[in-house]
């Protein structure tokens, strides 16, 4: 494999977040430090995760059932981390913020999740990547795992920014439905990586995560697109 491959697998890993970040956050200094400062909420909770599982590694190989209590306990501390990053954006606040401002936030918020979860699952594999060669699991062999790495780093690159922009709007207008969306799209996300340990697994695993994408892609926009809606009608009546 070459430079240009390692860097193209970077690029559909991060590039969406690149874009988001050139174009809508980085003209404004509050926004950079929310991505650092949610960024910083997942680490922590991945710091925490590790801790309170080191002692049951290394997993069994042959029993699934570890896996997925891995992946509820790390859906539950990241979902957590979300309400707790809701609670100290309300007290750092201004009163009086335009819907535009509170929808950059969130958006901000949700990209530092995601570009977290990018960086440790894709960026911290290609190291080898840049080397003559390419690497296939024994699980996966039709694609090779920095693809696959790639691919869902993407995934759930949107889903955690989605979901941050859906969920502070059910936080704020008290709508259970949008504050239940995030974390049960993410444990459905999460869950579909399962398909992954079996035996040809990824080429089933990938495109339930693409749909699983999709699907919080088109909630996220019919969610701002209501609420932009909404508040042009308000400002056109008074």
């Amino acid at each position: 494999m070459t430079v240009e491959a390692a860097v193209g697998y970077a690029l559909i890993a991060l590039g969406p977040a690149l874009s988001i970040f050139v174009t809508s956050i980085s003209k404004k200094p509050f926004l950079i430090l929310t991505v650092l400062s949610s960024t910083l909420f997942w680490l922590i909770t991945l710091i925490v995760l590790s801790a309170a599982w080191r002692i049951f590694l290394p997993l069994p190989s042959t029993v699934l059932w570890p896996y997925g209590s891995l992946v509820i306990t790390s859906v539950c501390l990241q979902e957590g981390s979300r309400i707790l990053f809701w609670k100290l954006y309300k007290q750092a606040s201004r009163p009086r913020l335009f819907l535009i401002d509170k929808m950059q936030i969130a958006l901000a918020g949700g990209l530092g999740h995601g570009v977290a979860h990018g960086v440790f699952f894709c960026l911290s594999l290609l190291t080898p990547a840049f080397g003559p060669a390419t690497f296939y699991s024994d699980k996966c062999s039709k694609m090779p795992i920095f693809l696959v790495s790639a691919i869902m780093s993407l995934g759930f690159l949107l889903i955690h920014t989605c979901s941050m922009v859906v969920a502070f709007n059910g936080f704020a207008e008290g709508k259970k439905t949008d504050r239940l969306f995030a974390p049960m799209v993410h444990l459905v996300a999460a869950m579909t990586t399962l398909v992954n340990l079996a035996q040809g697994g990824c080429i089933v695993g990938i495109p339930l995560l693409c749909v699983v994408t999709i699907f919080a892609l088109q909630h996220c926009w019919h969610v701002v697109l209501r609420r932009l809606t909404e508040n042009s009608n308000t400002q056109f009546i008074s």
